[in-house]
């Protein structure tokens, strides 16, 4: 039995840092435990230009800095931009001339701040076709608003293929994979698909959600699956496919956004994600494996310099708290076995 589990400084390939007074705690949270994270767009204000990319990282950077010049200078924020209907192929280059790596697409009403979003991959023909000019990386959420909730991910890997089969050259990330059918479509897919895996779909199913008492803290979108659904995923990545690769999907929301009538969707899983996936992955004798997908899978797929320094996970039981950063964290409560060596 190993008492410590060194990896390389992990990234997260999709992270909510929300703006405003409260999204520095968001930030430095990030900051102290990855090396990378990156930025999703669909912020108040959006991030929808060049000159707004420049703005967010800013924001980001200057936010990190407060956990001490360490840290700051070892985070960087990796930027996207939101795809708007009829985005101009001017307005993707700006974007990427001012840093962003991905951009982001949305479909209309798919999740928080997205009913500005595309109804058809026809509403960002002249921005997908400039994306894959520049070698951007196009990052999805993958869900059909219009089908039933369970069904959401499945209805729309039609219009992912159609999206492929368009753009053949396009790096394609589907997010938050979370049922078998997406599963087998990014493993059968060509090598410019990957997919980035929560912490949340490998832990939880609907079943924790709802079977004592509704949990909004584990409400997402995609919503948790079955236990066959979780499986199928967990095999995927303890497999070691390149593909897969870690995004936390963190998404902060006040604790009275989430206990309320109408729960916001979103898992705040930065403050206890490493240690549950340690937990996870030395639970199946693999804990050798998790540096790979924390860290180099994701980074070789974007181009980006596998990561640089390490972070080391101890065997030192500690407790979830309750409430942090003004949120209910994902594992609230729960005693954990591994955490973050200082």
């Amino acid at each position: 039995m190993t008492d410590l589990i060194r990896i390389p400084l992990p990234d997260d390939f999709h992270a909510h840092f929300r703006r405003g007074p409260a999204a520095a705690a968001y930030i430095r949270r990030h900051a102290a435990w990855f090396g990378r994270a990156l930025a999703m767009p669909n912020t108040v204000p959006p991030v929808v230009s060049g000159v707004e990319v420049a703005r967010y990282r800013e924001e980001l950077r200057a936010a990190a800095a407060g956990n001490g010049p360490t840290a700051g200078q070892r985070f960087e924020p990796l930027m996207t931009f939101k795809i708007m209907p009829g985005m101009s192929a001017d307005t993707v280059a700006s974007c990427a001339a001012a840093g962003a790596i991905a951009g982001k697409y949305y479909p209309a009403g798919a999740t928080t701040n997205s009913s500005d979003g595309l109804r058809s991959p026809d509403d960002a023909e002249e921005a997908l076709e400039a994306m894959e000019s520049l070698d951007l990386v196009l990052c999805v959420h993958g869900e059909d608003p219009e089908a039933p909730v369970f069904e959401r991910e499945k209805a729309f890997l039609p219009t992912l293929e159609r999206i492929m089969t368009r753009r053949p050259g396009l790096r394609v990330v589907l997010e938050h994979l979370s049922s078998t059918e997406a599963v087998r479509f990014v493993l059968s897919g060509p090598r410019n698909l990957g997919a980035t895996v929560t912490a949340h779909h490998l832990l939880f199913t609907l079943e924790d959600m709802l079977a004592e008492g509704m949990n909004p803290h584990l409400y997402c979108k995609p919503v948790l699956k079955t236990a066959a659904d979780r499986e199928t995923l967990r095999d995927a990545v303890f497999s070691g496919s390149p593909k897969l690769f870690f995004g936390s999907d963190s998404a902060p929301h006040p604790r009275a956004a989430k206990e309320c009538a109408h729960a916001a969707s979103g898992v705040y899983s930065a403050p206890s994600a490493l240690s549950a996936l340690a937990e996870l992955f030395d639970s199946v004798g693999l804990p050798g494996k998790l540096g790979s997908f924390t860290g180099a899978y994701g980074a070789r797929f974007y181009g980006l310099p596998e990561p640089a320094g390490t972070l080391t996970l101890e065997r030192s039981p500690w407790t979830v708290p309750a409430e942090c950063d003004g949120a209910v964290p994902m594992c609230a409560g729960a005693a954990m076995n591994w955490r973050i060596r200082a």
